[in-house]
């Protein structure tokens, strides 16, 4: 666990930690004008490969906050950062939105979209332009060995009013029940995401803090990693959650108002 006043950068997961649904939570914009006072980073994280960086940009700037681009990671980007160091300019079969499918082939990926050719990995995103006969050929092709891997676990994605759809989690258990198999998952809680970041943006461990409002990917993703890991009641997980919960975090804060408090009586 790093000292709060030593973290110098802090990732921060979106919905239930900086906005809930499409209202930002109260104290979030005083928050990151504080980290930019003290000169430390932040990145926002989203296990969400649904969209890209750009996409999430033009969603943080209709909430009223302006970030730059590169101030967003998502599970897609940490994908593609994975299977650049494994093969580069690979073929895949991808699962996923054109948001997705665009940064694969931005980044130089070939993307294979039926049967005739062969290809290197397939890999599940949460596709919300899914059809039976994509994941017929997904089955097929991880049926016959070919390796599978998946930006995310997450079941459900949240949703106004309390609502949810159904996420890649929901698809990985189809995929399971047919072939037999699981994949290899990049985003939250595994700990391929933060050497990803940490790749990107040349940080150390120990430099870094995932502050989050779910236990089993955010505060999981510390304890999977070795990082500084922050909770925030803001979200998903309740006080008598967190009580009940054998996954514990290094701090936790009802909001990030109050990470912000303490950051600056730390100084």
């Amino acid at each position: 666990m790093t000292e709060l006043n030593e973290i110098k950068c802090f990732m921060l997961d979106m919905d239930g930690t900086i906005y809930l649904g499409n209202q930002m939570i109260d104290g979030t914009l005083k928050f990151l004008d504080l980290l930019d006072e003290q000169n430390k980073s932040y990145i926002f994280l989203t296990n969400n490969s649904s969209k890209n960086s750009e996409a999430y940009k033009e969603k943080l700037h209709k909430l009223g906050c302006e970030v730059n681009q590169e101030k967003v990671f998502t599970s897609g980007e940490a994908t593609t950062i994975y299977l650049e160091k494994r093969k580069k300019g690979a073929k895949i079969f991808l699962l996923g939105t054109p948001y997705l499918e665009q940064e694969f082939i931005q980044k130089g990926f070939k993307i294979i979209s039926d049967r005739s050719e062969q290809p290197d990995f397939v890999v599940l995103g949460f596709d919300t332009t899914l059809t039976y006969d994509k994941l017929w050929i997904a089955c097929d092709l991880i049926s016959e060995g070919v390796e599978y891997i998946a930006t995310h676990p997450d079941f459900n994605c949240p949703l106004d009013g309390g609502k949810v759809m159904p996420d890649i989690g929901a698809m990985i258990s189809f995929i399971e029940a047919s072939t037999g198999k699981r994949p290899e998952i990049i985003g939250k809680p595994n700990h391929h995401i933060v050497e990803a970041i940490m790749e990107k943006y040349s940080l150390n461990k120990d430099e870094i803090a995932m502050v989050g409002d779910r236990l089993y990917t955010d505060i999981k993703l510390g304890m999977n990693s070795g990082i500084t890991s922050i909770l925030v009641l803001s979200g998903e997980t309740t006080a008598e959650d967190y009580e009940n919960s054998e996954v514990m975090a290094d701090y936790v804060f009802n909001s990030v108002r109050e990470l912000g408090e303490a950051l600056t009586h730390s100084v």
